[in-house]
């Protein structure tokens, strides 16, 4: 506990390739369907926020400073950059 998903798989982390973002109004087969159609051929790991950043817990430490917070460590990391649609709602109204 006390971490995120892709920390409790990998607590060394991995370098970043592909930096997702989306917005929270997708299902998980939605996401993961566009994901992986969309996925650059020589890309292997990615950061997405919902997978990457521990979310039952308080954040504001982690993004308290917005440049070095993790999503911009990622995004600066990221060769590519994905921005996943949904059938819900634009991603650029939330």
């Amino acid at each position: 506990g006390g971490m995120s998903w892709a920390l409790m798989l990998h607590p060394e982390g991995l370098p970043c390739d592909v930096f997702v973002t989306h917005c929270w109004k997708e299902g998980v087969y939605e996401f993961i369907d566009k994901v992986l159609n969309s996925w650059p051929g020589r890309a292997r790991h990615a950061y997405c926020c919902m997978l990457s950043n521990p979310q039952n817990l308080d954040i504001g430490n982690l993004i308290s400073s917005p440049s070095t917070s993790p999503f911009a460590r990622a995004l600066h990391a990221s060769t590519y950059m994905l921005v996943v649609p949904n059938q819900r709602c634009s991603i650029y109204s939330r």
